[in-house]
């Protein structure tokens, strides 16, 4: 049965998009199966995996209003072994569109568990938000990985992030864990970058990865490509941190 991350901070800019496609990307090279989901209504991981989210017919929101079937809605993306459920813009309407339906919490769960057995791990990019698609990402995954930017403010809204994820275990899914936090724009030759670490070590009773995300031009330049790091540059300081974070994740023995 497939692993399912969902990658999360209601906080803007701190790469959560960046992790979820280069992620899944490293997973796949590593010969797994995987799954990208895109929830987030900019598309950003579409189009960062090849996919023009203009283009396509059956994305996240289709599925989620019924309109279409999951597998209808997975497409190939420019990775072997890396399918893709695409999003746009329509997907900005979906929560008021979804205000009446019953059980709305659970729509991409009840969805997703018709594929689960495909994938090895299966990877949700969700909105920079807590609304409704961040709550069915959650009630879909096993686990949530918070990527944190190294930078003064990177505690501010953990703890409101925190709580959503107790929240929804407490409520809507008890198997829900923390998957743990990855550092991302990590520059080692600033004192602030390790401030920000020692200080969420300090604050965070949770899983916090080894592998730290460089900051790191050729991971800024991919998307505008439409391919993954990995594919990029494949030797850049951030492919190899990707894939070490990919290592990581696959090889836990205690989720």
């Amino acid at each position: 049965m497939g692993r399912i991350i969902a990658i999360a901070n209601q906080k803007g800019g701190v790469g959560k998009t960046t992790t979820s496609i280069n992620l899944a990307a490293s997973i796949a090279e590593m010969g797994k199966r995987v799954l990208a989901i895109d929830l987030d209504p900019q598309g950003n991981m579409t189009s960062g995996l090849g996919v023009d989210k203009n283009e396509v017919e059956n994305t996240v929101y289709e599925l989620m209003l019924d309109e279409c079937s999951i597998n209808e809605s997975i497409q190939d993306t420019v990775v072997k072994g890396l399918r893709l459920i695409p999003s746009n813009v329509n997907l900005a309407g979906a929560e008021i569109e979804l205000l009446g339906i019953n059980d709305k919490e659970y729509i991409l769960k009840t969805a997703v568990d018709y594929i689960r057995d495909d994938y090895d791990f299966i990877v949700i990019d969700c909105p920079p938000s807590l609304n409704m698609l961040t709550v069915n990402a959650m009630t879909t995954a096993d686990t949530v990985l918070v990527p944190i930017q190294c930078e003064y403010y990177a505690l501010e809204g953990l703890s409101q992030l925190i709580h959503t994820i107790n929240l929804v275990q407490e409520r809507l899914n008890p198997n829900l864990q923390m998957e743990g936090v990855v550092f991302t724009m990590y520059d080692v030759r600033t004192k602030l970058s390790n401030q920000v670490v020692e200080n969420v070590k300090e604050n965070l009773d949770t899983k916090i990865y080894e592998t730290m995300i460089p900051r790191n031009i050729r991971l800024a330049e991919a998307p505008s490509y439409g391919i993954p790091i990995n594919m990029y540059d494949s030797k850049s300081a951030g492919a190899e941190s990707y894939r070490k974070l990919a290592k990581e994740i696959v090889g836990r023995k205690d989720l």
